[in-house]
């Protein structure tokens, strides 16, 4: 993921004029990270340092996803929809 494509996903999910770090972008940004490992270990089964990144990030959108769902869930439902995640 290169810088412009950061910084679409970061508009896209902010919740003010200076917001790079709620909990949408945060969760935006390991989703869009997700989709990048999982195509690239699609093509290279064996990269297991990679797959063990991947499986970092997941952990810690999931628990992003949890935090976010205790403390505002109407948030949490508008985000998992906007991101088109199952839960």
């Amino acid at each position: 993921m290169n810088k412009q494509q950061k910084d679409e996903i970061i508009k896209e999910y902010q919740r003010s004029g200076n917001d790079v770090g709620s909990v949408e972008v945060q969760v935006a940004l390991a989703s869009a990270r997700i989709s990048e490992l999982t195509e690239h270990l699609k093509l290279h089964k064996k990269d297991f340092s990679s797959r063990r990144g991947l499986i970092a990030i997941n952990n810690r959108r999931r628990s992003l996803l949890n935090y976010l769902q205790r403390k505002d869930y109407e948030r949490y439902i508008t985000l998992i929809r906007k991101i088109g995640l199952r839960r």
